[in-house]
């Protein structure tokens, strides 16, 4: 049995891992990958000597798939300190607040630092509005402007969001990127205030909500493709896909690989051309994936270097320095106060830049985006120190954008590839960009190729 995995990301990664153990030694799996490096948004560099991370810096560690993976793979978890996340709202910075899903309160005490008393007020009042009815997706920002006012997405909902997906509420869907909202929505909660409130926990769980690895995430994607011993084509992108009488013919530079099943974890755009002739009506509901850019602005500022006793801050896109301008950065993790095993020998800060539809910094080349990252960490923090190491990592089209009906398009890809014996789908593009959902796409798409080869 011979299976072509193409993507070199942590879903092909997995995909992989799982195939071996499925298919056992005697199976062939190719690995192509069209970078020079595997490991896709799961990037650990070398920054003043010390392994860090450049792209994802952490999972979900309530959701059980990484947990589970690391344990199988015999990789030991960390959590974070104790220090609180930040926003800057409304010009000032202020501990991140409780008792929100994603933002969206359950009180209006809940937010009350972060607004100003026009917009309490506004929040206030939702839960006596008429009551919400969706017939279908919306997107969230315009039903939680409608309901909250602009403030509240504005100042919390956005920065929240755009940590995740690098973009804001207004080009993002209820059903795909707040489920459990849109749930309680369906059975009945009258207000989005009440909504939130059925999902928030009286008492806050004491489990941990973020977990890494000690020596970097890139670690998961190495030890994954260690265990696999997937043949690996580096520099190889697939350019097209076949089907022949009894499997697949694949294109990869020069070379026609013949092999009986394929499993594609590649962004959106490249699946969709891969499947244009194959699978079109999966090409043309992945062609309506959007993508946005970021890039992660690494750092190493000189030992003793004093960090606000915060984990991090995040920044709503209309905030200003002090001097007028926008901020570059749209968050920064000061991760020698997040992560106890980076708060030795340099420290150790991230700055991320990039919104969707608003590229505005990451225009300009590195020396550019560095100096305006720093000119914003000095703004919010006063720490002007030169740092004795900088990466900038730059993440082209790295987040898929989840807009309204996603769920929908999605379900129609899902369903024209299943009709398609030897052919699955993985990635952060369908159920989820965190690594868990890659990792449990991964794994039910190795199962759709395992019961094809071994009915």
């Amino acid at each position: 049995m011979h299976v072509a995995v193409v993507g070199g990301g942590v879903s092909g990664a997995v995909a992989a891992y799982r195939l071996r153990a499925a298919l056992g030694d005697g199976a062939t799996i190719t690995l192509f990958e069209a970078g020079d490096t595997l490991g896709g948004k799961l990037r650990t560099a070398e920054v003043a000597g010390v392994r860090y991370d450049v792209g994802a810096e952490a999972f979900l560690a309530r959701r059980p798939e990484g947990a589970a993976l690391a344990a199988d793979l015999g990789l030991g978890l960390v959590h974070p300190t104790g220090a609180r996340s930040t926003v800057r709202a409304g010009g000032r910075l202020t501990p991140l607040p409780g008792g929100t899903l994603m933002g969206i309160p359950g009180s209006p005490d809940a937010v009350a630092d972060v607004l100003s008393p026009g917009a309490r007020a506004r929040v206030a009042a939702e839960a006596d509005l008429p009551p919400v009815t969706l017939d279908d997706d919306v997107a969230l920002g315009a039903l939680l402007r409608e309901r909250f006012g602009d403030e509240l997405v504005d100042r919390l909902v956005d920065p929240l969001l755009g940590g995740v997906y690098a973009g804001g509420a207004d080009g993002l869907g209820l059903r795909a990127t707040v489920p459990a909202l849109a749930a309680a929505l369906d059975r009945g909660a009258t207000s989005l205030t009440a909504a939130a409130a059925g999902l928030i926990p009286a008492e806050p769980s004491t489990a941990p909500v973020f977990g890494t690895l000690p020596g970097g995430l890139g670690t998961l994607v190495d030890t994954l493709v260690e265990q696999a011993k997937p043949d690996v084509r580096l520099g190889q992108p697939v350019t097209a896909l076949r089907r022949r009488e009894t499997g697949w013919q694949l294109e990869a530079g020069t070379e026609a690989v013949d092999v009986d099943a394929v499993l594609l974890a590649v962004p959106a755009p490249a699946a969709r051309r891969l499947l244009g002739d194959v699978v079109p009506a999966a090409s043309a509901a992945l062609g309506e994936v959007e993508l946005a850019s970021m890039a992660v602005v690494a750092m190493a500022l000189p030992p003793g270097t004093e960090l606000p006793d915060a984990s991090g801050v995040l920044i709503g896109a209309r905030e200003r320095r002090s001097d007028g301008e926008p901020f570059a950065a749209k968050a920064f993790t000061f991760s020698s106060r997040k992560w106890a095993h980076l708060d030795t020998g340099p420290v150790l800060v991230r700055g991320s830049v990039g919104r969707f539809g608003e590229p505005g910094a990451l225009h300009r080349d590195d020396e550019d985006l560095v100096r305006l990252v720093r000119a914003d960490l000095a703004d919010l923090t006063g720490i002007t120190a030169e740092p004795i190491d900088v990466v900038v990592t730059r993440w082209g089209g790295g987040l898929p954008q989840y807009g309204p009906g996603h769920l929908d398009l999605v379900d129609r890809a899902e369903r024209a590839v299943a009709e398609v014996p030897g052919l699955a789908l993985a990635g952060a593009a369908l159920h989820g960009v965190g690594v868990p959902a890659c990792i449990a796409t991964a794994t039910a798409a190795a199962a759709r190729i395992t019961s094809h080869l071994v009915p």
